[in-house]
């Protein structure tokens, strides 16, 4: 797939030997941790075992025997970078995008300005457009058509992509890549003809996979459409926001049309999992971030006693708001929940209760010296109409940042240790996999 303009000429000459047809097994690609002592697929083991004794019904080896690694593609000038994994078996690609390692993914990370999803769409003309951060979008389109090519490849011959179930995946930058990636494909499918979206046509999507594989033409079905996959699954760890409310509401509408799940794990304070924030500036404008998937919150364990809550799932758990979403900042100096508000909800309440006209002041004035007597930060900024709600999240996200739980809880090892708990394990770098 070398692409590169002829130089020169060269003659060989070439003698043929037989080689024996022997059957040759793969050992399967064992799975491990960037961190010394991580080791998830001892995890992801000790996990499928504790559902098969539950009688569950789950598919024992969900990647197969024969998982191999196929290929890694790398862009030295944007050092955007992803693996390619398979299971020919199952019938299942994985793609797996790089997080932040190098000083330049630090400059990818840094900016917060905006283009359009769609390359080409004047944002100044038209109002509304999904948008997303410029410097992810430039990272993933230096790979983007190379790594559909790649994808396609990776099929077994004789075999359809229709045939095959998708995962894709990341950590930190590398989860904003593979949401954005999962946008393009569930939307338009394995469009090799291009990178990312544009409004200039596509070339053929099939027409350079061809040449490049030495293929004829008759074998690539279906020419007309890129082709999709059996299934499109999203699994995102520590991702940072990529987009506005427009592009949110794009990926949105692809659920059940384009992918078929899509969840970001977010390990407790983990801070990265919390920006960029919509900012309003001088310069800029307004510049409005939001996330793509439901949140899967984990817990890094304090203990290994049980009895905390260790997963929070967003629209399955419960039906509180979602702790990494900004939420309202705004709301109503008098709304429930604040210092004004509790006030006036003693006195009514305080009023309704007699039975003559005069009001009991002893008994109003008790509640609201209690209420008093319980003040925080949050219940004074509520007077000045500041979400209470709102207000403690950002509280406690700056305390964790200056006590560098933030941080920490981005990395790899706490990850692996929140996934352990949520799984059920004690999961500690180095040591054994033990049962909670």
């Amino acid at each position: 797939m070398y692409e590169e303009p002829v130089r020169g000429k060269l003659t060989t000459r070439v003698r043929y030997i037989p080689i024996p047809q022997v059957s040759v097994k793969r050992d399967r690609y064992q799975i491990r941790g960037g961190t010394p002592g991580v080791n998830w697929r001892e995890l992801y083991s000790k996990r499928i075992s504790k559902l098969q004794e539950q009688d569950l019904k789950i598919d024992p080896d969900v990647a197969g025997d024969d998982l191999e690694f196929c290929v890694y593609v790398n862009n030295e000038l944007t050092e955007c970078s992803c693996g390619i994994y398979r299971s020919l078996e199952k019938r299942l690609i994985a793609i797996s995008f790089r997080g932040t390692t190098v000083p330049k993914d630090l400059l990818t990370d840094a900016s917060i300005i905006q283009t359009p999803w769609v390359d080409g769409v004047d944002s100044k003309s038209e109002e509304g457009i999904p948008q997303v951060h410029v410097g992810f979008r430039s990272s993933l389109n230096s790979i983007s058509r190379r790594l559909k090519e790649l994808t396609l490849a990776a099929v077994a011959p004789g075999e359809d992509l229709s045939m095959y179930d998708v995962v894709i995946t990341g950590h930190s930058l590398g989860g904003a890549l593979a949401t954005l990636f999962t946008t393009d494909i569930a939307e338009y499918g394995f469009d090799a003809g291009r990178g990312l979206p544009q409004l200039a046509a596509s070339e053929p999507w099939w027409e350079r996979l061809a040449a490049s594989m030495k293929m004829k033409e008759a074998t690539i079905k279906n020419k007309k459409e890129p082709p999709r996959p059996k299934s499109l699954r999203l699994y995102s760890f520590g991702s940072p926001r990529v987009g506005n409310l427009e592009f949110i509401s794009l990926f949105e509408s692809l659920k059940g049309n384009g992918y078929d799940q899509a969840y970001r794990i977010v390990n407790d304070q983990d801070v990265v999992a919390r920006l960029p924030r919509t900012v309003n500036t001088l310069i800029l404008g307004s510049v409005g971030y939001d996330h793509c998937g439901a949140t899967a919150l984990i817990s890094v364990p304090t203990s290994s006693e049980g009895g905390q809550s260790v997963l929070w799932v967003e629209g399955e758990s419960d039906d509180a708001l979602c702790p990494v979403r900004d939420g309202t900042p705004l709301t109503s100096p008098l709304a429930s929940g604040g210092l004004l508000g509790d006030i006036y909800e003693s006195v009514k309440k305080a009023g309704n209760n007699q039975t003559t006209d005069s009001y009991k002041w002893s008994d109003i004035a008790q509640s609201v010296g209690g209420r008093l007597q319980n003040l925080t930060p949050s219940d004074i900024t509520s007077v000045f109409g500041i979400d209470k709600t709102y207000a403690e999240r950002e509280v406690k996200l700056i305390q964790s940042i200056t006590s560098g739980e933030a941080i920490a809880h981005h990395l790899e090892d706490e990850y692996y240790q929140g996934m352990g708990r949520a799984c059920g394990f004690v999961a500690n770098v180095g040591k054994e996999i033990v049962e909670v």
